[in-house]
């Protein structure tokens, strides 16, 4: 069963095509690295999947519904976080997440238990009346990825969320990853981390707006004839 389903999905702005002719599907519950340059098209397919730009051209199926005429409905079922850390830093921990549950209209009981879990999972109720501005960069990117959850959503869109932080955050953010993947619920992901597309399910490397390679990580190494991640990437980038 997939969760994504992508066919020849194209977007041009005037003259200038942003993604051209993309297809490819991914699994519920699976792990989809999105990888590519800077340019490469990377956010503009994203921000189509999730409703925030119309294709100009080609088809697409998120968690069921149609692209074109059912973004609202594609909306409601998925997670989004940004590159740029998206919540809001004059507010408490637990008043963002207050914040977002009620955008997601998550009855008041149920999201008070929900917050209290996420907050002791996140090793962060003790902490949760500190303003998210006084909190390091990589609690701030892992408190992000827990309020995209907060509606139990069916897909989680992760637009280079560990960038900019250290190797361990970075570790411990992708453990929550897998958590939420354990879970049934789809991850895609863009990433510039060459070892962090390693611990991806299947990876997608684009290139001037196209797919160039999908594939398991092992299954492209094979294909490239390369023992890494970061060899594929580099000869993939000289060819």
């Amino acid at each position: 069963m997939y969760s994504i389903e992508v066919e020849h999905l194209t977007k041009k702005f005037g003259h200038f095509t942003a993604v051209n002719d993309i297809t490819f599907q991914v699994k519920k519950g699976e792990i989809f690295g999105f990888l590519g340059a800077n340019g490469a098209g990377k956010t503009t397919a994203m921000k189509m999947m999730c409703g925030l730009l119309l294709p100009t051209s080609g088809k697409a199926m998120v968690a069921g519904y149609d692209l074109k005429t059912e973004s609202k409905n594609i909306k409601k079922c998925i997670g989004y976080m940004s590159q740029r850390f998206s919540l809001y830093d004059d507010l408490t921990i637990l008043e963002n997440m207050n914040l977002f549950g009620t955008i997601y209209d998550i009855p008041k009981k149920e999201l008070k238990e929900r917050i209290d879990h996420s907050l002791t999972e996140l090793r962060m109720k003790e902490i949760q009346d500190l303003l998210v501005h006084d909190i390091p960069l990589g609690w701030k990117q892992r408190l992000a990825f827990a309020t995209a959850l907060l509606h139990n959503p069916q897909i989680v869109f992760l637009d280079e969320p560990t960038s900019g932080v250290d190797p361990i955050v970075r570790r411990e953010f992708w453990s929550l990853i897998y958590k939420a993947a354990a879970r049934g619920i789809t991850i895609f992901v863009t990433t510039h981390y060459m070892d962090e597309a390693s611990y991806c399910e299947r990876i997608c490397i684009m290139a001037e707006g196209s797919v160039q390679l999908i594939g398991t990580p092992t299954e492209l190494k094979q294909q490239m004839g390369v023992n890494t991640i970061d060899e594929l990437f580099v000869k993939f980038v000289k060819r």
